[in-house]
């Protein structure tokens, strides 16, 4: 009965030294989910789809507490990745996320005293310059989230339209989309 006890003991310590090893070996940091949810959203943490980052709604996504169909910057091909991601169909967008033609900030530089509450604002860090000087919009940066306008005491800080050129022009749809079909 001793021996029986003793190989009982040992096979327990066996694993559970494999179990505790497993444990650390396959540790993994919240839901992995998550990260590529978040890797298809653009970044731009502007809040539009009512949380306060990317990393939050993707979040939500993954929880199922939010639609896939939030994100304006993101667009109709962001909405078709997280569709094709998640394996669900596309949704249009919601009503209280409208999709908007994108824009970049402008600073008028002959009104901005240089306060740098634009840059604080700024979640993607596009806006350059120094207290009491004159800032300006590292235009490659800029996601068009408008999250510099408001905190701007004297109103210098314009929204344009990017037109559609050669140089920024995209497919709206996929190229297999648009096959005719005999």
């Amino acid at each position: 009965m001793l021996s029986a006890l003793l190989v009982m003991s040992a096979i327990a310590a066996v694993l559970g030294a494999v179990l505790g090893f497993a444990a650390i070996k396959f540790h993994t940091e919240g839901n992995p989910l998550v990260d590529k949810i978040d890797d298809v959203l653009p970044q731009t943490q502007c809040g539009q789809c009512s949380y306060p980052g990317c990393k939050p709604y993707a979040t939500a996504i993954a929880a199922g507490e939010a639609d896939i169909n939030r994100c304006p910057p993101g667009g109709e091909e962001g909405i078709r990745k997280l569709a094709e991601l998640l394996g669900v169909e596309f949704k249009p967008f919601g009503e209280d996320a409208v999709p908007k033609a994108k824009s970049l900030a402008v600073i008028d530089e002959s009104t901005c005293i240089g306060c740098t509450l634009c840059i604080q604002a700024c979640p993607v860090d596009a806006i350059a310059g120094a207290a009491k000087q004159m800032h300006t919009v590292i235009a490659s940066e800029c996601t068009g989230c408008e999250l510099c306008v408001a905190p701007c005491p004297v109103d210098c800080i314009s929204m344009q339209v990017i037109g559609e050129k050669i140089a920024n022009w995209k497919w709206k749809y996929p190229v297999y989309a648009m096959t005719a079909t005999t």
